[in-house]
């Protein structure tokens, strides 16, 4: 199964920033979140993909929209009405269930990630840029399929689990851990 992601930048972030970006395989994270979450089906349930049997195993496309502060401050008023800039953004995929089936691939949705924002959080947290780039990817990831931390307590726990245990995979430590 491949799967593609599709990777664009607003037209305020720089070239040199643009490369830092290309250089992280953005599609070996997409992969491995895909591959340990399908590995937990049937036991979990991804609320934006119904009856997804028939066609979950096909190839998934994941678009990444990488913003500066401006835009990604907007965006966040505009889909969430909160005043600021986030990390990232979530935009699941809305087609029908029963169109999925007749699709080539399975659109999952688009992230937006707000370059300074992942910047500044990396040195606030004493992460390296590509190791939290990536904890958002995933995290975004898992919003797309329909998991959400804000709705309860046991859903964020569950949640940070599944980010861990990912992370792990692509050999980066807990990133809820105390950093020194």
């Amino acid at each position: 199964m491949s799967n593609t992601v599709e990777l664009s930048f607003a037209e305020t972030i720089a070239a040199d920033i643009q490369q830092s970006y290309h250089a992280i395989d953005l599609e070996k994270i997409a992969r491995t979140t895909l591959t340990a979450m399908t590995d937990k089906l049937p036991n979990v349930n991804f609320r934006y993909f119904a009856e997804l049997d028939s066609y979950w195993y096909k190839p998934k496309l994941l678009d990444i929209y990488i913003v500066d502060t401006n835009e990604g401050r907007r965006l966040n008023l505009q889909s969430r009405h909160k005043d600021y800039a986030t990390n990232v953004l979530s935009y699941p995929s809305d087609l029908p269930a029963d169109v999925l089936p007749l699709l080539d691939e399975v659109h999952l949705g688009e992230l937006v990630l707000c370059h300074e924002v992942v910047c500044q959080e990396a040195i606030g947290q004493h992460k390296q840029f590509d190791h939290h780039l990536t904890h958002l990817v995933v995290h975004g990831i898992l919003h797309l399929l329909g998991f959400d931390h804000e709705i309860s307590e046991q859903d964020a726990d569950e949640m940070e689990q599944f980010e861990i245990e990912i992370l792990a995979k692509l050999g980066i430590n807990n990133p809820y851990l105390a950093q020194d």
